[in-house]
């Protein structure tokens, strides 16, 4: 029996791309030459994930072919999803995460830290944003509008102080993430499925790595990306950011 082709997820993301791309440009464009001034100055980029699935947008951007090599994922365990699901969902509710992740890697004045959450008000988002911004560092917040105008005010998970990460990043950029995440609805089940957040951010993602190395080609600048380490070649090209980096970078 012959299957109608399912577009909607598709469409939805298509949708959500197009958008970012419309409404998002000027915000895009500040945050990437935001992160060309770190390659010119030779300074790193700080990546954060809020906890859970946001997490993994770090990894998508560190040591992979094309990328920068002054990317700094500011990695921990216990809000990651490699720890166990209610584990991490639980250490993702406590307050006093987040700043201790920002002091750990050393994140300081006129540095640049990329912070995604969709939802954009759990404590360890909030708590590394304040941080940030206390050291003197410029924050991009990525998160959702939607989210941020549709969660209940007095939500038990929320940080202490109310805020979300749009009131205290210098730069935001909505990724337009429905409410709730999951965007298609399927007949006869009560729950709508098929979460869009990851998707979205890590498209999100490339476009900054992408627009921040063409600003860096325009200024004169070589930047440091990455050759594919599966190529004929690719270790010995990546040796001399390897020394470069490793001493700096805590996950090479």
């Amino acid at each position: 029996m012959e299957t109608k082709y399912d577009d909607r997820y598709v469409n939805q993301m298509n949708a959500i791309l197009q958008k970012v791309e419309t409404e998002q440009a000027t915000a895009l464009k500040n945050a990437a030459e935001k992160m060309a001034d770190a390659i010119e100055k030779d300074t790193l980029i700080y990546l954060f994930g809020g906890g859970g699935h946001t997490c993994l947008v770090m990894q998508e951007l560190f040591w992979r072919a094309g990328g920068l090599a002054n990317i700094c994922p500011m990695i921990d365990f216990a809000i990651h999803p490699v720890t166990p699901a209610y584990m991490y969902l639980g250490h993702e509710r406590m307050h006093g995460i987040g700043n201790h992740i920002v002091n750990y890697y050393g994140v300081a004045k006129d540095d640049i830290i990329i912070i995604f959450h969709s939802y954009g008000f759990n404590p360890p988002t909030i708590d590394c944003a304040l941080e940030a911004k206390k050291r003197g560092a410029t924050v991009i917040g990525i998160s959702s509008s939607d989210w941020r105008a549709n969660y209940p005010k007095n939500f038990a998970i929320r940080h202490d102080s109310g805020k979300h990460l749009f009131d205290i990043a210098d730069i935001c950029i909505d990724n337009y993430v429905p409410y709730g995440d999951t965007v298609i609805e399927v007949k006869g089940l009560e729950k709508p499925v098929s979460g869009i957040s990851s998707i979205i951010d890590f498209y999100i993602a490339h476009r900054l790595e992408m627009e921040s190395i063409k600003e860096s080609v325009q200024r004169g600048i070589t930047p440091p990306v990455w050759s594919s380490a599966n190529v004929p070649g690719g270790d010995e090209y990546n040796e001399s950011m390897r020394k470069k980096y490793s001493p700096r970078v805590k996950f090479l």
